[in-house]
Parts: structure tokens; sequence; C-alpha cells
């Protein structure tokens, strides 16, 4: 691992800026939800997650729920469900409909096998020990019970790191910039299985590419400038930047009419 990378890792583990900074409150990451509302086809992610716990019946614990967004969608379609949020950012879940608890994944405090189902959605790369975050998934889930995890493809929004090495590039007056900090990268789509496999026997990853297309910057725009709590994280001015991005996208879209964006998610169903 470079000095750079094992910064970036500590950057995107560091529970103080987790908690204090990037999710304490809904404000970045709902920008980053935001932006999939252009995308085509259109994944309904929660609708998708709820449909694989179709089967499940008792308590589902949603580990890392940031706001909400699952449990909300879980609530309406299967109210019979016992649910629980769980975050280490007390910010981020004042408005996530309760119960909930700020607690830390490699430390969950829930008795073993004491839940039927438990989520883990776009949220183990923020994990210190990934591992050590997979073994407390197992342990409190119960034998037939399932695991959900969620996250991104090393190859997703390939665009936008491009946009941003351009503005980063012409702000510094180098060419290309330095690249932008990837929060996916510790446990993208393609690392996932292996991790998720050490202690689960079946794994099914389920993918879901699509395009986002936009006519206006905004959306992009809101999306970059969520990633400010790592502003220390890219070795060059953050707004000015963002400022830059903006003025290439303007001229991208005036020139070619929108702006396309490549996506590669997916959801990894996990069984003993």
């Amino acid at each position: 691992m470079t000095e750079l990378s094992a910064a970036h890792d500590a950057a995107v583990t560091d529970r103080g800026r987790l908690a204090g900074s990037a999710y304490n409150s809904d404000r970045d990451l709902a920008a980053r939800q935001s932006l999939y509302q252009w995308q085509t086809p259109r994944h309904d992610l929660p609708g998708i997650v709820a449909e694989q716990l179709s089967g499940v019946r008792g308590r589902v614990v949603d580990v890392g729920c940031g706001n909400g967004k699952f449990i909300q969608r879980l609530r309406d379609d299967q109210p019979e469900l016992a649910l629980l949020g769980l975050d280490i950012a007390p910010g981020i879940l004042a408005a996530v409909p309760g119960p909930v608890a700020v607690a830390d994944a490699t430390r969950l405090p829930l008795a073993t096998a004491s839940v039927d189902a438990a989520l883990a959605l776009h949220m183990l790369y923020h994990v210190p020990h990934i591992p050590q975050a997979v073994r407390e998934l197992s342990r409190v889930v119960a034998r037939d019970g399932l695991v959900i995890a969620s996250t991104n493809s090393d190859r997703d929004k390939a665009e936008l790191d491009d946009l941003w090495q351009r503005a980063a590039g012409d702000v510094l007056g180098t060419g290309r910039g330095p690249a932008r900090i990837s929060l996916s990268a510790r446990f993208s789509l393609e690392k996932a299985p292996a991790f998720l496999g050490e202690e689960f026997g079946r794994v099914e990853t389920i993918k879901l590419p699509g395009t986002i297309t936009v006519h206006d910057p905004d959306p992009v725009i809101a999306h970059m400038a969520s990633y400010r709590a790592w502003a220390d994280q890219h070795d060059v001015p953050f707004e000015a930047t963002i400022e830059r991005a903006r003025a290439i996208l303007v001229d991208h879209i005036a020139r070619h009419g929108a702006f396309e964006v490549t996506c590669l998610g997916g959801i990894l169903v996990c069984r003993r």
C-alpha cells in the first residue's frame, strides 16, 4: 500500500471525521443518493432490498443505517418486521424512524443469533477492520438468516474521477491533477465477495449497472461537493476544483447537450 492510499484509508475510516463531519447530518449523503434519480435504468435499491427480505420474519438490523432510507422503505412495505437502525454518527440518526442507537459495526450491541437479517448497505468500506465487522454480522444473525451488503464497483462513476482530475489539473496548472478519494475502494464490488465469503458459504452478487444523464451541472456538482469532509485528502484546493469542474461541465453540456456518468453498484446477498 502506498503512503497516499494508506492516508486515504485512514481518512475514510476515521470515526471522528465520519461522525463529526461526513455524516453529522444527511446533507452530503442525500446529495450522493439524489444523483441516481437521473440514472437509466432506474434501480430501486430500497425496493430490491425489501424484495430480498420478503421471506424474513422477525428482527432486522440496519448497520450503518445513515439517513434511514432503507428503514423507511421496510417500514412501509413490511410493517410486521421489528427494525433497528444503528450508526456511529448520532447526527444522521435524528430523522430516522426509531428505534435507533449509536453503535460500532465491529462491536454490535446485540446478542448472538438475535436477528433474522442484517443490512450493511454502502458502509463496510468505512469500517477500519472489515473482517471483524463481517464476523459481527455473522454472529448476530440467526443460523438460517441472511446478510445483505451493498457497495460500488472499482469502475463506478469513472467520468467523475476524470472530471475531478481535469479540474484539479487546471487549478494547479499541471495538466491532470491528483485523483479524488474513493470511498468504496476498500470494499468494492470486486473485493466484497472475498470478505463476505470468510463467514458465509453462499454470496450472491446482484449487479446494478446504469448510466446517469444530466442536462444541468448541479446534481453532479452537489455529488462531488459532498466529499467535502475529505477535502484535505485531495491535495488540491477543494472549492476551487469544484468550481472549475462546474465550468467544465457547463461547457460540455453546451457542446453535447448532456453529461453522462457510467455507474456500477450492486448488492450481495449472503447466506451460510
